[in-house]
C-alpha cells in the first residue's frame, strides 16, 4: 500500500551536515509513523528515529541524541532525517519505514524503503 523512497545520502566529512528524505507514494501518508534505522555490516537492525503521524512527538536513540533531527511534512508526504555533526562510525546504510505504531522495534514497521548509503569521511 506504502512505497517509500530515500533520498540525500551519499558522502559527507565529519562534522558536516547531511539531509536524508523519505517520501511516500501515497497522499494518507501523514496517517502512518516513520522511522529511521540503519543497519552496518555485521549488525543488528537498528532504530536511530522515530515520530508520530503528526510529528507532535520524536523519539531517538542515545548515540545520535543531540545530533540528529527527524521531523515530517506531511503535505509533501516527506519525512526527513538531519544529520548534524555526522560522524565515522555513523557510516552505513539508513532506511525509512512507515507503521501503525510509534515505536523503535522494526517488527512493527510494515512498509520500508529501499535504503540509501551515509559515508562519513574523518
Amino acid at each position: 500500500q506504502v512505497r517509500l523512497v530515500e533520498s540525500g545520502g551519499g558522502l559527507v566529512q565529519a562534522g558536516g551536515s547531511l539531509r536524508l528524505s523519505c517520501t511516500a507514494s501515497v497522499r494518507t501518508f501523514g496517517n502512518y509513523a516513520v522511522g529511521w534505522f540503519r543497519q552496518a555490516p555485521g549488525k543488528e537492525r537498528a532504530c536511530v528515529a522515530a515520530i508520530t503521524y503528526s510529528g507532535s512527538s520524536t523519539s531517538y536513540a542515545d548515540s545520535v541524541k543531540g545530533r540528529f533531527t527527524i521531523s515530517r511534512d506531511n503535505s509533501k508526504s516527506t519525512v526527513y532525517l538531519q544529520m548534524n555533526s555526522p560522524r565515522p562510525e555513523d557510516t552505513t546504510v539508513y532506511y525509512c519505514a512507515a507503521g501503525p505504531s510509534f515505536t523503535h522495534r522494526p517488527s512493527k514497521y510494515a512498509y520500508w524503503g529501499q535504503g540509501s548509503q551515509v559515508t562519513v569521511s574523518s
